[in-house]
């Protein structure tokens, strides 16, 4: 840990001092009341002391600025409490400090002032203490709603109909999302609402098992297991649209029909590949379906537009059948006409019994696609919508921490 807090005077005639090294790195870390080994790899310690190491290293270059973005991302709420006592000790002894997060609880219990940034663009800095959650809420949107500060009346809602085919039970991951507990049922459009950094995509990837869980367990169609991994979701009939299609989604070197057929043939394993033929078969079928405008099938993918790049997700996991499809901003950054496209496949999809988790920061999709809502913030559920679908009232539970009897 020391060699991560060194200064020139540790450097002397071709050769570190170690002994003033782990003098100077105690004294540090002590100056913040932090007592840990620092002979040890830092990379032996928690994501927690790793980050306190790293704001030692700023004090002892007697930084007058410290810039903290998404420190806290990976911590859990005893490490979080930790970092803000360093915070504010800090700033007690004059150093400025600027804050970078999702949390937007984090920003009222650590800052004095907020600016609020969207789409690139200043949007204002104001006093946190004259800031209310609701206006901040409204800022970062970019649009004011009618009737946020009444909480949402008890309405009678209609039951969703189908059986549960995933049932997340305490299921979670330290550093991501704790303790989601939630169902999906067969053949219904559940949407996850909630701003950026809320939890939704750390939800989907649970789910699907990229990000393994450490605690509670999740049932598929009645069989329980205590974890999820991408190959057991896609043979138990998942498939995923990640956010990211440029990095996450589309193989750029491979042709419209490679990507098409990626799925499918990871679930026939790798000893029982599919004939060619069958390839241009399955993704000339898909093609046409989805109206995927590509001269042929052996374009490379990466020459298409943003909208059918998408389109060819979308048929990479319809060729699998699934009986859940997880879409994560699936018409994020696609024209609008591929937009409204994609939005009535996803209803025809559901209306021949698919189920779809569909996550979008247009709130107006949301309300236009989905059956039920789930709303998040700050990496926790905080609200249930069934009916009485608007963008108010999603913004609404938003901010004032849910209702789930909407």
């Amino acid at each position: 840990a020391e060699t991560s807090l060194l200064c020139s005077e540790t450097y002397k005639q071709g050769r570190f001092d170690w002994k003033k090294m782990h003098e100077d790195a105690e004294q540090l870390l002590s100056r913040l009341s932090i007592h840990i080994n620092v002979k040890e790899q830092l990379a032996m310690f928690s994501i927690a002391i790793q980050q306190m190491v790293a704001i030692a290293r700023a004090v002892d270059i007697s930084a007058g600025l410290l810039i903290l973005d998404e420190p806290t991302s990976s911590l859990d709420k005893s490490e979080v409490k930790e970092l803000f006592r360093v915070i504010k000790q800090l700033k007690e002894e004059g150093m400025s400090i600027v804050f970078i997060t999702h949390f937007i609880d984090q920003v009222y219990q650590i800052s004095d002032k907020i600016t609020v940034l969207r789409n690139g663009l200043y949007v204002g800095t104001y006093e946190t203490s004259s800031l209310a959650y609701l206006q901040l809420v409204s800022k970062m949107i970019g649009r004011e709603f009618t009737g946020l500060d009444k909480k949402l009346e008890n309405q009678e809602t209609t039951a969703i109909q189908g059986e549960k085919i995933i049932v997340l039970k305490s299921y979670g991951r330290k550093g991501k999302i704790s303790s989601v507990n939630l169902d999906i049922r067969k053949g219904e459009i559940l949407g996850l609402a909630g701003l950026l950094g809320s939890g939704r995509t750390e939800i989907a990837r649970l789910i699907f098992g990229i990000d393994k869980n450490d605690e509670g367990t999740i049932e598929v169609n009645n069989s329980m297991m205590m974890s999820m991994y991408p190959k057991k979701a896609i043979n138990s009939g998942m498939g995923f649209c990640p956010e990211d299609r440029k990095v996450e989604g589309i193989v750029g070197d491979l042709s419209v029909r490679e990507n098409i057929v990626l799925a499918l043939q990871a679930r026939k394993g790798l000893f029982k590949y599919m004939a060619k033929n069958k390839q241009e078969e399955l993704a000339n079928k898909y093609i046409e379906l989805l109206t995927i405008k590509t001269p042929s099938s052996e374009q490379r993918i990466e020459d298409l537009s943003g909208g059918n790049q998408q389109k060819v997700i979308l048929a990479r996991w319809l060729a699998t059948n699934p009986e859940l499809l997880i879409l994560d901003e699936p018409t994020r950054g696609i024209d609008i006409g591929s937009r409204t496209e994609i939005q009535k496949l996803i209803l025809e999809l559901a209306k021949e019994g698919m189920t779809i988790l569909l996550i979008s920061s247009e709130l107006e999709e949301i309300v236009s696609i989905c059956d039920r809502v789930l709303v998040l913030r700050d990496r926790h559920i905080v609200g249930e919508l069934n009916n009485n679908i608007t963008e108010d009232n999603i913004m609404n539970q938003i901010a004032i921490g849910g209702n789930n009897n909407g």
